[in-house]
């Protein structure tokens, strides 16, 4: 291992300061700023949050594929240390503004790769953190980068843990692309069958298409299938509001049980553990539906084991042994979640005389059974590669320290 700065291994390119007033609705140029460092993702880059701008400005600014990019400005706390590879897109080009720069090796020296993984590492990350300045809104700038002092093998080294580390990463990506496609399969069916009624008949036709009786239902202001009939969100599922624990019960060694205060341990379909309790207070179990009851409302998961919740959250089970029902029927309420969002002064909220009042159609119990029973295997794969993730994760959590000190070599 080489003792080295890292103005050593790479240069900084600085983005320009694009003036605002030529922001453009849509054009073949995104601005690649710091809101496309996407706190919900876990500061992954998000291409989602779009700013355009005209033709109008010099062309060395334009970024490419799998150029990697840092913050110079921390707008969230966690974000300084963060690095991102631009993203591949066909219909645009990203540019770089002012506030995050580009990083440019020094190929004989580092590799991109394994500069990644060595600036998300929490030396790197608490020197980073200890160069800003400022108030309202921290600013750090490349030449005290460079002056940070880390540690590195040679460069083929560099390159085989930038490769092993990033496999790992890719394989994490696939499972999350083959659990949203499978996702989509199930709540595909459930809008087939719940929301156009087009559920199976007792010749195996679509209900509704098949000019299956609808009847008018004055409470839901709706029609609905015959033998279908009104209800509650507490009819179908029982559920428990959460609570905080006391402030001097958690901790982060795995004393007591796990706790999640909110949907900020959110995962796509499950959450990632971080915080333990030794004093629970509210509880959910393993299987139950936990929702996201602060801003963002609305916002689901699974629990994957008996866990503590806050009061950021709500557990959810059905009272008519569909999970998977109860789990899109929930999804379903999101436009509603999101005027949610909008009351209240700070921060959006659902009350629980709300959330226990919100309007469903339930429907025979032959209908959920039948649900339930083609959707479970789907509800089975995603829960299998949930689980593989974590365990990739925590292998890359373990791996990346003592692969960056020296401690542990890919072979």
């Amino acid at each position: 291992m080489n003792k080295c700065k890292l103005g050593d291994l790479f240069y900084i390119k600085q983005g320009y300061a694009f003036k605002s007033e030529k922001y453009v609705s849509h054009s073949n140029y995104i601005l690649c700023t710091l809101a496309n460092f996407s706190e919900s993702n876990n500061f992954k880059f998000s291409p989602e949050k779009a700013t355009y701008y005209p033709d109008e400005f010099s062309h060395e600014f334009i970024l490419c594929e799998n150029d990697l990019i840092i913050p110079l400005t921390e707008q969230v706390v966690g974000l300084f240390g963060n690095t991102a590879f631009v993203p591949k897109t066909e219909e645009f080009q990203f540019i770089l503004n002012q506030r995050v720069g580009k990083i440019i090796p020094y190929e004989e020296k580092a590799d991109k790769l394994f500069l990644h993984y060595l600036l998300s590492t929490q030396l790197v990350r608490d020197q980073i953190e200890a160069t800003a300045s400022g108030t309202k809104q921290r600013n750090t700038s490349p030449d005290k980068i460079y002056d940070v002092t880390v540690w590195v093998p040679n460069i083929d080294q560099q390159r085989i843990i930038g490769r092993y580390l990033y496999s790992l990463e890719q394989k994490c990506n696939v499972n999350n692309k083959i659990c949203s496609e499978l996702e989509t399969m199930a709540k595909t069916l459930y809008d087939y069958w719940f929301v156009q009624f087009d559920f199976p008949d007792e010749n195996g036709e679509p209900y509704r298409t098949a000019g299956g009786e609808m009847v008018w239902n004055e409470q839901l202001k709706r029609k609905i299938p015959k033998e279908w009939k009104p209800g509650k969100l507490c009819d179908i599922a029982n559920i428990t509001m959460g609570q905080s624990p006391a402030g001097k019960s958690y901790n982060d060694a795995g004393d007591g049980l796990f706790f999640y205060q909110g949907r900020t341990d959110f995962g796509l379909r499950f959450p990632t553990p971080r915080m333990y309790t030794t004093a629970p207070t509210r509880f959910a179990q393993k299987g139950d539906i936990l929702l996201s009851v602060r801003a963002p409302v609305g916002d689901l998961n699974f629990a994957m084991e008996d866990c503590c919740i806050g009061r950021g959250l709500a557990a959810l089970n059905s009272k008519l042994g569909s999970q998977m029902h109860l789990f899109y029927t929930l999804a379903g309420f999101q436009q509603i979640f999101k005027v949610m969002d909008g009351n209240g002064t700070t921060f959006g909220s659902i009350t629980k005389d709300r959330l226990f009042d919100m309007s469903v159609v339930i429907p025979p119990d032959e209908i959920l059974m039948c649900f339930e029973k083609r959707v479970k295997p789907i509800e089975s794969k995603i829960e299998k590669c949930e689980e593989e993730i974590r365990e990739l994760t925590k292998l890359r959590n373990w791996l990346l320290p003592m692969l960056m000190n020296g401690q542990a070599r890919v072979e």
